[in-house]
């Protein structure tokens, strides 16, 4: 899997391909350049990271076109959007379908870096959470169906005590059942144990 972020460039004006690439690669980012959407769907596959800088008005597929079939294909690249014929309702629907920015031709360098950052900061931390969801699910998947139900309580607030009495079984018992939830589940604290079945909730 390619872990490393780039910068995806669609568009089909050679020259802005050109000065793009270029200016980003100066800024030490990962460019890789396509004339058409169909071009880029040909090589992009779900294991690939980073941000696509998508222009609307292309020969063939647009750029709303390209961003509906990636959702279609469940791809999550955040996207920002350059053209040259921007109006309201296009850059609206571009946004209500997850668009990062944006923006029309012709614009600084530095306000598309600017977007294009908060695109990997963006990514980054889907990224992450989805790393961390996966992570917790995988773990509660070696719990017993006795150690569930005590972390479901115990990340409730119910003390061992009260989960013993709930339970009908001894608080020993109770200390055993969490003392492998948090080994299972490797958390080194309640706090941490609750955020995970936050992330199992979102599942």
């Amino acid at each position: 899997m390619n872990t490393e972020l780039t910068v995806y460039l669609v568009d089909d004006d050679a020259a802005v391909r050109h000065a793009l690439g270029i200016y980003l690669e100066s800024v030490n980012m990962k460019v890789e350049a396509f004339d058409s959407a169909e071009g880029f769907l040909d090589k992009v596959n779900t294991a690939d990271r980073g941000v696509l800088v998508l222009d609307q008005r292309m020969d063939g597929m647009s750029g709303l076109e390209l961003q509906t079939e990636l959702e279609s294909r469940g791809f999550a690249f955040p996207i920002v959007f350059i053209t040259g014929h921007g109006n309201v309702a296009t850059s609206v629907k571009a946004m209500k379908y997850g668009a990062v920015d944006f923006i029309e031709k012709p614009f600084r360098n530095e306000e598309l870096l600017a977007s294009i950052r908060a695109a990997i900061r963006r990514e980054t931390d889907e990224y992450e959470t989805q790393a961390a969801r996966a992570g917790a699910y995988e773990r509660y998947s070696s719990l017993t169906q006795r150690e569930r139900q005590v972390m479901k309580y115990i990340v409730q607030g119910m003390s061992n005590k009260t989960l013993a009495e709930h339970l009908g079984v001894s608080t020993r018992t109770i200390e055993v059942h969490r003392s492998k939830v948090m080994q299972k589940m490797q958390a080194e604290s309640l706090p941490v144990l609750v955020r995970m079945a936050a992330h199992l909730e979102a599942q």
